[in-house]
């Protein structure tokens, strides 16, 4: 198992989220969204150039920010090796 930073994540990868790095007030939004620590989660696609970055979080497709993905780690298993 290997830990990733979500928008480094390939599309099509998925994993359960480990960590977030972000305040009170991010940690809260995204529980809102029912992303928090230990959830399942699958990056479905990412934007360019910084976009939004489509997951989906218990058979639910969500966009969030470039910025938000980058403070979300995820222990996922690597499906090329």
């Amino acid at each position: 198992m290997e830990i990733k930073i979500l928008k480094d994540l390939k599309s099509g990868d998925s994993g359960k989220i480990t960590q977030i790095d972000g305040g009170h007030n991010m940690v809260s939004r995204l529980a809102a969204l029912d992303i928090r620590l230990g959830s399942s989660i699958k990056k479905l696609s990412a934007g360019v150039m910084g976009g939004p970055v489509t997951i989906e979080v218990n058979r639910t497709q969500i966009a969030i920010g470039f910025g938000m993905a980058r403070k979300i780690l995820v222990a996922f298993e690597d499906s090329s090796k």
